[in-house]
Parts: structure tokens; C-alpha cells; sequence
């Protein structure tokens, strides 16, 4: 299939948007062999959702690839197209309650799960990174396994803040969420660059500089208010993908 013959395939332009996440996300050495999830809600109430299928490696994902899948069909797992179950668990029970978290990207990259795997997994305001999350994260204390039906239900019910779009998954990963491919993508982005800052700060030994918490909060509203970055962000290595001729989007 190439980027003009999409078949009977629709959301063409979300598919293709969440694709090149997928493959960015797989050269920054974010993703984990052929596990890891993102999905993306398509209709109003977000049940509707597309998905990377069962064990495909992110770096050869393709817009067509992608599985569009109900939150409310209960049968989706007996089907011969079935995803991943524990991504099933997790991101069909947050689309099947959570409508305003419209795009979720969970990952198990370096950092990220090194803060996880922390007693405190809090990251302090010491740059302007970092502040990006000052008083925007949920931490999941209470791990039981994998990410099967219990565990995703469990997740969801800790999803009551809007304002708090980031979950650090406790010893386990972080799962972004977002009203847009081009948001999630770039939240997921730096989450990982803050987690590495503030881990690498820790390493030193030497004492943090702290910014204060209402310097930290003036500079989260300005990363909220930031323009159309985000969607740059996208756009940009969209265009690199394509510049290197690139088939995530057929």
C-alpha cells in the first residue's frame, strides 16, 4: 500500500501521525523489544480506538498496521486480529473511562523507569524540563504484575486529574497521556529527557538546585501556553521520515 491508496482504512491522518511516533520513539531507544503500547482515541467518547497490533517492533510500524479497536467489545481478545492482552488491559480500560485522555503512550525507556523504580518517584523542579511536570504527576505505588484487565481498571481509577497527564507506572514504566498524538509524543519526549536530568543530577551526589515551587509553576503554564510546539515537534520528523523515504506512512 503506498501513502495515497489507503484502502477502506480510515483516520488516515491520525494513523500516519501515530506511526512516526512509533518509528521516533523506536530510533531514541524509548521502546522495548516488541512490547510497549501507544493508542489513540477516534470517536467522541473515546471507546474507539486505534493501536499497534500483537508483537510488531515499533520501528516497522505502518499506518496501515495500526488496529482499530472497541473498548466495549469484550470479545476483542478471542478475535484472530487480537492485541496484545496486557495492552488491552491497560489502554481499553483508561479509553473505556477516561474520555478526555484521548491519545496513551506507555513505555518502558531507561529513565523513566529507573525514577520509577525509586522509593520517591517525584521529579524535582531543576530545570525548565523538569518543571514541565511540577505538580503534574500521578505515581503508581501499587504494582501487581503485569498490565492484564485488573491492573489496567486498577491504572484508570487513578486518572481523576486532567491537569495530571503524566503517570509514573511504579516499578514498572510511565504511561503519557494527551488530547493528540502530536502532545502525548512530545510529553512522552520530555519526560524521558527530565527523568535523565534529574537521575544523572542525583548520581552526582552534590547537593540539587531546587527551583522554588512558584518559579517551577510559572514555568509548567508556559510550557501549556508554548505556541503550536508540540505539533512542530511532529511535523518535523514527519518531514525527516519522509526526506529518508520512509514507509510508516503507507
Amino acid at each position: 500500500m503506498n501513502k495515497h491508496d489507503h484502502g477502506n482504512l480510515t483516520h488516515w491522518a491520525e494513523r500516519s501521525d501515530l506511526a512516526a511516533s512509533f518509528r521516533w520513539t523506536a530510533r531514541l531507544n524509548m521502546h522495548e523489544a516488541v512490547g510497549n503500547h501507544f493508542s489513540l482515541a477516534v470517536n467522541d467518547s473515546g471507546t474507539q480506538f486505534l493501536m499497534n497490533p500483537y508483537l510488531r517492533h515499533f520501528s516497522r510500524i505502518r499506518a496501515s498496521d495500526l488496529l482499530l479497536l472497541d473498548a466495549d467489545n469484550r470479545d476483542t481478545l478471542k478475535g484472530p486480529n487480537a492485541p496484545d492482552p496486557t495492552a488491552w488491559g491497560l489502554h481499553g480500560s483508561i479509553h473505556r473511562t477516561v474520555p478526555w485522555a484521548r491519545c496513551l503512550m506507555h513505555v518502558h525507556s531507561v529513565f523513566a523507569t529507573v525514577l520509577a523504580s525509586l522509593a520517591d518517584s517525584i521529579i524535582q523542579p531543576i530545570d525548565q524540563n523538569t518543571a514541565m511536570f511540577f505538580d503534574r504527576l500521578v505515581v503508581d505505588d501499587q504494582f501487581g504484575g503485569m498490565a492484564f484487565e485488573d491492573e489496567g481498571t486498577r491504572c484508570a481509577a487513578m486518572m481523576t486529574d486532567p491537569r495530571k497527564k503524566t503517570i509514573v507506572l511504579g516499578n514498572h514504566g510511565v504511561l503519557v497521556v494527551g488530547a493528540t498524538v502530536a502532545e502525548t509524543f512530545n510529553r512522552l519526549y520530555y519526560f524521558e529527557r527530565a527523568a535523565e536530568t534529574y537521575i544523572r543530577a542525583l548520581q552526582t551526589g552534590q547537593p540539587l538546585r531546587v527551583l522554588s515551587d512558584e518559579v517551577a509553576e510559572k514555568t509548567a503554564q508556559e510550557w501549556e501556553t508554548y505556541g503550536d510546539f508540540d505539533q512542530r515537534h511532529l511535523s518535523e520528523l514527519r518531514e525527516i521520515l519522509d526526506e529518508e523515504g520512509s514507509d510508516y506512512a503507507s
